[in-house]
């Protein structure tokens, strides 16, 4: 009977049971390392976002360029070379005076990008792009407009391309007066939708165009050319071409445009009106030009 109450007997107990594994001891220093680390990219995070609000402030810019000064002074690399591509409208020297440095100076005492939005400025310029490159040289890419001639209307002057569309925002004015000795100038309403037309009919005659100051639109019909000398040719309205051909020929029998005139009437098919620019006696139309021999 004693043998059936008889207590089993137990496994030994393990003096080392509750003792963590060498595992758990590893991955505990571990997450001691990283919540050390997390504390310290937040401080990092916290001084990185004040150091920006610092440096957007207009006190930050003047430290740039505080520090760029002082590099510039130390700086032994000057500029030998300025390389502009892309120009044709535009003056080198108006560039180069945007740039705001030149050869000889460092290489890294002007800002790029104040540079480029100075060149944006340009009338003719679209975009450009200024680099430096080591050791020596500036290379500055410009895109200019593509315009055919300044239009004129109620005083304003703007750019404009073949469609007559404006192609600049920017209004020209005393300052880049330049800029209109170098495309033809249009007058008029309507005279922007029809100054590709005129411009290139114009193109086929040199001696005429080299004498042309203006383009004026009359009544968005036809069209009157102010030269040079003050002389206005009255073309007729859809003949423009065989009105021009006409006065090719006087031109080079002539020197038509050369001469002192007030106005030349083309607008009859048949004849050219002449009024002289100071008329002896009482004013009178000179007799009617008869048109040279085609043979």
């Amino acid at each position: 009977m004693m043998s059936f109450f008889r207590k089993r007997p137990q496994a030994p107990v393990d003096p080392y049971g509750d003792r963590p594994s060498s595992m758990s001891l590893f991955w505990q220093r571990q997450k001691a390392i990283l919540r050390r680390l997390s504390i310290l990219g937040l401080v990092c995070f916290l001084m990185a976002g004040a150091g920006w609000l610092a440096w957007s402030s207009q006190g930050g810019h003047r430290l740039a360029d505080s520090l760029r000064t002082r590099l510039s002074a130390l700086d032994p690399l000057k500029i030998q070379h300025i390389v502009i591509t892309g120009r044709r409208l535009t003056d080198e020297s108006d560039i180069m005076e945007a740039l705001g440095t030149g050869l000889n100076r460092s290489l890294f005492s002007f800002s790029v990008e104040a540079a480029r939005q100075r060149i944006d400025e340009l009338p003719f310029i679209e975009h450009s792009t200024v680099e430096r490159h080591l050791p020596d040289t500036i290379n500055i890419t410009v895109e200019e407009k593509n315009p055919i001639a300044i239009w004129q209307m109620e005083g304003h002057f703007v750019l404009i391309n073949q469609k007559g569309d404006t192609v600049s925002r920017q209004e020209l004015t005393a300052k880049n007066s330049s800029v209109f000795r170098k495309l033809p100038l249009v007058v008029g309403a309507g005279a922007n939708l029809e100054a590709n037309a005129i411009i290139t009919l114009l193109d086929q005659f040199p001696d005429i165009n080299s004498h042309t100051l203006a383009l004026i639109r009359i009544g968005q019909r036809r069209w009157n050319i102010l030269m040079q000398n003050g002389t206005t040719l009255m073309l007729p309205e859809g003949a423009e071409s065989a009105a021009l051909s006409r006065l090719h020929d006087y031109q080079n029998d002539y020197q038509l445009l050369d001469r002192p005139l007030k106005t030349i009437d083309m607008r009859l098919s048949d004849r050219m009106v002449i009024h002289p620019a100071t008329p002896q006696g009482a004013d009178q139309e000179a007799p009617p030009a008869t048109p040279p021999s085609e043979n």
